[in-house]
């Protein structure tokens, strides 16, 4: 660690990162986030700080600009990443949709929604394991495990089988989606359903990843954050390109705040870099479900840390999380960009997933929280008429058929004839 390093300032915008003696050859390295310690990124296997069990996070002494950028997907960004190419099954370059109704009818100068689901396994996770898994045959590894609500199960299963490794993933019994589990099964993970919810699946995972028997690609694995932060760089390419302008806010759904803390990253790489000012840094809006929502409980409280909630429940399986192992990164992440966090209800998850579909863009419920919780804030006033928005949503409706159904219509039975079908559709 550098004497004149601050590590209570390393998660500002304006902290400047100076590289330590040792770096890997491109000038990369980790970084705990809570002491300042550093290691070298390849040399062994590590997760947290060795010295304070702090979260790592990945840095390099030469952050590139825009212009450095080429190709498409996440690979495009291969000059911010720290390996040049990864295990890719052509992940990213998602959609930026227009929704000119839904915008309308929120209220907002510009909404624009960001579909992760149009990802190769349907969810934002693809970009981070295309480098986690990339990072894992890097360091020689032959079988990777996740704790999973079902997103992450399915991207690890079908990337590590795409880099011809063992998959290992725990699920809390009952509580994810079959879709997600579908894949998981079909991409040759092997399947472990834990008594427990997800939180729990994660400390059993820490644990076997801690004795060395397996690599640990959850979120709390820093390689796999620097694949999502490609998420903040497509939307500021694709609002400078569509109106010569940054968006203004990005509001997304919060699980384990992954997405949260990538994106406040990836500002911070910008912001050094002269590409962004302080002022442009799009404000970073959490949304969690009222029955799992102890980052909100963070924010409203102004604390320096969340509470682990032990019981949590919504039918947003994907972020029905209590424990969000990033929060130490997204907290700041949050207060720095101005942002703020809320809670919503199931049933405001399920109109927004209705609202979705209406402007033909098919979304899980937790995607759907994005956009629930900014009607919920425009009503507020937190969020002004004049704001340019981006939700991002970030799994695609099939990982979930049953919340789809039954957010949906109910088929009608008719008579075999079409004076049969012709009497329905006239009453």
């Amino acid at each position: 660690m550098t004497d004149s390093h601050d590590p209570s300032h390393t998660l500002s915008l304006t902290a400047d990162w100076e590289s330590p003696a040792e770096t890997a050859a491109d000038g990369t390295w980790l970084e705990c986030v809570a002491c300042g310690e550093t290691f070298a990124p390849f040399e062994t296997i590590r997760y947290t700080c060795d010295a304070c069990d702090g979260l790592l996070e990945v840095r390099s002494d030469d952050l590139p600009t825009f212009d450095d950028f080429s190709g498409t997907g996440v690979w495009r960004y291969a000059e911010s990443l720290p390996l040049d190419s990864g295990v890719t099954i052509q992940e990213g370059n998602t959609p930026l949709y227009r929704v000119p109704r839904l915008e309308a009818d929120v209220g907002v100068e510009t909404l624009r929604i960001k579909h992760e689901g149009m990802n190769p396994t349907g969810s934002f996770k693809d970009r981070g394991m295309t480098v986690g898994v990339a990072v894992a045959r890097e360091l020689g590894v032959d079988r990777l495990a996740c704790a999973s609500t079902g997103n992450t199960s399915a991207a690890l299963a079908a990337y590590g089988s795409r880099g011809g490794m063992e998959t290992l993933v725990l699920l809390p019994a009952g509580k994810v989606a079959a879709g997600k589990v579908a894949q998981a099964s079909l991409h040759g993970a092997r399947i472990l359903e834990v008594d427990g919810n997800f939180d729990r699946c994660l400390d059993i995972v820490q644990e076997l990843a801690s004795r060395g028997e397996t690599y640990l690609l959850n979120s709390l694995n820093p390689f796999r954050l620097e694949g999502q932060k490609t998420i903040g760089l497509e939307i500021l390419e694709g609002f400078q390109a569509d109106y010569g302008t940054w968006p203004d806010r990005i509001v997304l759904p919060v699980g384990n705040a992954g997405n949260t803390a990538a994106l406040y990253k990836v500002f911070r790489e910008l912001v050094q870099t002269g590409e962004l000012a302080v002022e442009d840094v799009p404000k970073l809006t959490g949304v969690q479900a009222e029955g799992a929502a102890p980052m909100v409980e963070a924010i409203e409280n102004d604390a320096d840390a969340v509470r682990r909630w032990d019981e949590v429940e919504t039918r947003a399986t994907a972020i029905r999380i209590g424990n969000p192992v990033n929060a130490p990164k997204a907290l700041p992440g949050i207060r720095e960009t101005g942002g703020t966090a809320v809670a919503v209800s199931d049933e405001a998850i399920t109109a927004a997933q209705r609202d979705l579909a209406e402007e033909g863009i098919g979304v899980e419920p937790a995607s759907a929280a994005s956009v629930a919780g900014l009607r919920k804030l425009r009503a507020q006033g937190v969020v002004a008429a004049d704001e340019r928005v981006a939700c991002l949503t970030t799994g695609h409706l099939l990982k979930d058929p049953d919340a789809a159904a039954a957010a949906g219509r109910d088929p009608e039975p008719v008579p075999a004839d079409t004076a049969g079908v012709l009497e329905v559709l006239e009453s």
